[in-house]
């Protein structure tokens, strides 16, 4: 056993336990993939499957990792661990039986079922946000061993709560659903893509849309903020010696993080596609850049305080 692995079973059982079942479930979407040739919503149907577990094995081990070096609060820390696991093996449950009788999991309210799911996973996804949310609190306040990994750890919590609020936005239904709806018609409530509808072209493996906007980029960047701001933090001492101008470099970095997780955000909702930026989108990310160099400049050249 690898001592990161070792070490997140040590800071949760349960997350890590559920890191596993996800890592066996994404080699059974990748069989689905090849084996499965329906689709749902112009995707393979074991696509959003795959996707799912993929991301939960990150997510998982990462938040086991980081409760192992939890002081206080970690009976606390175990039981919102649990309810991440189950919460997450039941939201990933139902989305799989979905992929197995090709009807689709988000937004689906055709039938008696396919609306008790859906609305199920929005409870449990709430369940989950909550949990998360008592574990950034714990993280918090106990920090990592250096001020830099301390900091990384609270500003990549704070964005992958973001993240997983900004799932928010794909729930309201459009104008087209809420008239349907209205009428007794609807079977559709939410959507991924803006200005296009769902299931149009899409870019490979990820199938965010190529002919409008879609919502799936920010939450996938928010999601994994906390991985990126983490991996910022652990190579930057490969550059930077001191843990003062680290420190602030990872602030920045975290902050620009967060600016692109809006901005990707405030072009989905314009209907505009992430590959296909106009001059305003591509001045807001010109804007985005100046001022993240600007202030690691700042950073990097603002004396370090004497040690103490």
């Amino acid at each position: 056993m690898t001592t990161p692995l070792r070490t997140a079973l040590r800071g949760s059982t349960s997350l890590t336990v559920l890191a596993g079942v996800m890592a066996g479930l994404l080699l059974v979407g990748v069989v689905g993939l090849f084996a499965d040739d329906r689709t749902v919503g112009g995707d393979p149907s074991w696509l959003k499957p795959t996707k799912f577990a993929l991301s939960f094995v990150f997510y998982a081990l990462t938040l086991a990792w980081l409760l192992a070096h939890l002081r206080r609060g970690r009976r606390t820390a175990r039981l919102a661990g649990a309810v991440i696991a189950v919460t997450a093996v039941l939201e990933v449950g139902i989305i799989v039986f979905q992929a197995a009788r090709g009807r689709a999991s988000h937004f689906n309210e055709a039938t008696p079922l396919d609306e008790l799911l859906w609305r199920s996973m929005g409870a449990l996804i709430v369940v989950l946000w909550l949990a998360t949310a008592v574990i950034t609190v714990l993280l918090w306040r106990d920090g990592m061993p250096d001020r830099a990994g301390t900091w990384a750890v609270r500003l990549g919590l704070v964005v992958l709560l973001a993240g997983l609020l900004q799932g928010l936005t794909m729930v309201a239904p459009t104008p087209a659903q809420a008239e349907l709806d209205d009428r007794g018609l609807g079977t559709t409530l939410g959507a991924h893509a803006v200005g296009v509808p769902d299931g149009g072209p899409g870019m490979p493996v990820t199938g965010w849309s190529t002919t409008g906007g879609d919502l799936r980029v920010g939450h996938f960047v928010g999601i994994h903020g906390l991985q990126a701001v983490l991996l910022f933090a652990m190579l930057l001492p490969l550059v930077v010696r001191d843990d003062a101008r680290r420190t602030r470099l990872v602030i920045v970095f975290a902050f620009a993080y967060g600016g692109l997780l809006v901005l990707v955000t405030w072009q989905a909702l314009r209907g505009q596609p992430l590959i296909a930026p106009d001059a305003t989108t591509l001045a807001a990310l010109a804007a985005l850049v100046v001022a993240t160099a600007v202030a690691a400049a700042i950073s990097w050249l603002r004396p370090v305080p004497p040690a103490a």
